[in-house]
């Protein structure tokens, strides 16, 4: 069982940058790999960001390539979903889910997910 705890959103203006994390806990964290999700209303849940275990791989979602930056700590347990230039259409509750074995973009391969975090970006 992993547990998946997202924090750090908020309201930001076009243009500005935050950082989300998602904590994880339980019994082993060890190989799983994580995956950003982002949902906004009326929308289907997106694929935003993922990384490897070792975080020697990662994978970004077609519309914030080159603005978003995934990043871990195992130690810590802890993943990071920095955000720059934001827009507003990079509102939405971000989640964040867990996976054994290596980063796949679709939702429903994931075992695990957060609560999720609501990021608001105004114009």
């Amino acid at each position: 069982q992993v547990n998946l705890v997202e924090s750090g959103g908020g309201l930001v203006q076009a243009g500005g940058s935050l950082r989300v994390s998602c904590a994880a806990s339980g019994r082993t964290f060890s190989g799983y790999a994580t995956g950003w999700f982002r949902q906004a209303p009326g929308k289907e849940r997106e694929f935003v960001a993922g990384i490897s275990w070792s975080g020697g791989s990662t994978a970004y979602g077609d519309s914030v390539k080159g603005r978003f930056t995934i990043s871990r700590d195992n130690a810590k347990k802890m993943v990071y979903l920095q955000m720059n230039s934001l827009k507003p259409e990079d509102t939405a509750v971000y989640y964040c889910a867990a996976k054994i074995g290596p980063v796949w973009t679709q939702p429903g391969r994931y075992d695990y997910w957060g609560q999720g975090t609501q990021v608001t970006v105004s114009s």
